[in-house]
């Protein structure tokens, strides 16, 4: 069973769950972890990198996701988009939860936090108390590095931690160093390079890369078609292709294809 475990839907032209469904069966994808878009216009990303341009909605849609998982009947499973500066966030995360949810994604480019601040450290401290995973991308700046997260992933042992996109540019290796020496830390791969998603395979092992689109972004069938020359075979590739994001949420892998 493949699942793609990392993507972006929103009320967008560009990025609504009815597009993304279409890209998926064209992919052979049987299901998806998704969370909130819309923040920025991903259009315009190097405007934002570049900080030419801010969120235009920083106000994640967690209500969209809701609704695109309900419609699909259990195809989908959502994490919760948090800002870590709104006082509500906790308690927002943990009505998340309950009804469902089972993940924290974080957005450092849209809301301008620090890994090491006190909002982070307590929504990990719920994911914890509900064994769900943290997901996020880094920034190169001193606050959400990934070194920096790296270190919050040190500061809770127990706690499953997901660096998107292989971390930050082509080859990070930080993350690489992480996810071999820390059992709670592993690498998505979406928009990474193939040598590095390669390299990540042979050294911190298959169990500890995850395969994901970064929908809309790019397309569910490109980000897999690297997956697939990488040559692996049986177990190694079951793992990666979804059987690792599957363990870490509790998502069924029984297929169940339209």
């Amino acid at each position: 069973m493949i699942i793609d475990a990392h993507a972006h839907l929103s009320d967008t032209e560009y990025g609504n769950s009815d597009l993304y469904q279409a890209q998926l069966r064209e992919a052979g994808i049987d299901s998806a972890v998704v969370v909130p878009g819309g923040m920025m216009d991903v259009r315009r990303m190097t405007d934002y990198i570049t900080g030419r341009a801010k969120p235009e909605k920083p106000c994640p849609d967690n209500a969209y996701l809701a609704a695109a998982c309900s419609s699909l009947g259990g195809r989908l499973t959502a994490f919760a988009c948090i800002d870590p500066h709104d006082p509500q966030g906790p308690e927002m995360f943990e009505t998340l939860l309950k009804s469902g949810f089972r993940g924290l994604k974080l957005s450092p480019m849209s809301h301008q936090f620090s890994f090491a601040s006190k909002g982070v450290a307590e929504l990990a401290e719920i994911c914890g108390t509900f064994g769900v995973p943290v997901y996020t991308h880094t920034v190169f700046s001193p606050g959400a590095s990934t070194a920096k997260f790296v270190s919050l992933a040190r500061r809770f042992p127990k706690v499953n931690f997901i660096l998107g996109h292989m971390g930050f540019g082509p080859a990070d290796q930080e993350g690489l160093e992480a996810a071999i020496a820390l059992d709670n830390f592993f690498l998505e791969t979406s928009t990474g390079s193939y040598l590095h998603i390669k390299e990540s395979v042979r050294r911190a092992g298959p169990s500890k890369v995850i395969f994901g689109s970064e929908f809309p972004l790019s397309h569910p069938k490109a980000e897999l078609a690297k997956i697939l020359l990488l040559g692996l075979k049986g177990d190694d590739l079951d793992q990666v292709l979804g059987g690792n994001i599957a363990q870490l949420t509790g998502i069924s892998l029984r297929s169940d294809k339209p």
